[in-house]
């Protein structure tokens, strides 16, 4: 059965991609158009409530939340592609850690870049250089702690690539390429080779080749 994913073009929804191709597994992509508000539309939300991409529909199985769907799927094919749970308890522990740290401490700040810098016309914002301001404060300490911790491992959960590094790919491709913010990973001797390690990976490589639009 070949998995069904909408609103490949979105960055939360090129996490979940990342994990498709990683595990080898077979997909094909709805566009969903955020800018005319096809999210909004009735269809889509039957699909998913909260409009929100993506979605994925594994034959007669829906689920949305990219980070959920990434867990999803390398839970589910974890004998499968690229380990990306971790082999023991305490390992899967750290990546799930890690996953939290991103989801509760790095995206909303790298998420208000993106949008105050780089989205605002499309979704009729007027840029706030104070938004701005803040933001890249706050991720600059954040990128400090992760200085701290990727001086003591490859990645973050350890030694080994998993979903807690791959959940930041989309967001700091978008610091780096886009904000013109590139410097707060730069000026990071660990964080930028960490970043050069897994922003080079076949699977982003091929994730942007096939859905470059910076949404």
């Amino acid at each position: 059965m070949v998995v069904k994913v909408y609103g490949p073009l979105c960055a939360s929804t090129k996490r979940v991609l990342l994990v498709l191709i990683e595990k080898g597994i077979e997909f094909e992509t709805v566009n969903v158009d955020v800018s005319k508000g096809e999210h909004r539309q009735p269809e889509f939300l039957k699909l998913q409530p909260f409009g929100v991409v993506p979605v994925i529909q594994d034959g007669d199985y829906t689920l949305y939340e990219s980070r959920a769907i990434m867990r999803y799927y390398a839970e589910k094919y974890n004998s499968q592609g690229v380990d990306l749970l971790g082999k023991t308890i305490e390992e899967r522990g750290m990546v799930e850690q890690w996953l939290e740290v991103e989801a509760q401490n790095f995206h909303s700040h790298a998420y208000n870049l993106a949008i105050h810098i780089l989205f605002a016309p499309i979704f009729g914002i007027t840029p706030d250089p104070k938004v701005i301001e803040e933001s890249e404060a706050k991720l600059d300490r954040v990128l400090t702690i992760y200085e701290e911790r990727l001086s003591q491992s490859k990645y973050l959960a350890g030694d080994f690539f998993s979903l807690a590094d791959m959940s930041h790919i989309p967001f700091i491709d978008y610091i780096v390429n886009n904000t013109g913010k590139k410097h707060l990973i730069n000026k990071r001797k660990h964080v930028s080779g960490w970043w050069d390690d897994i922003s080079n990976r076949a699977s982003w490589k091929k994730v942007l080749e096939l859905y470059r639009a910076p949404i």
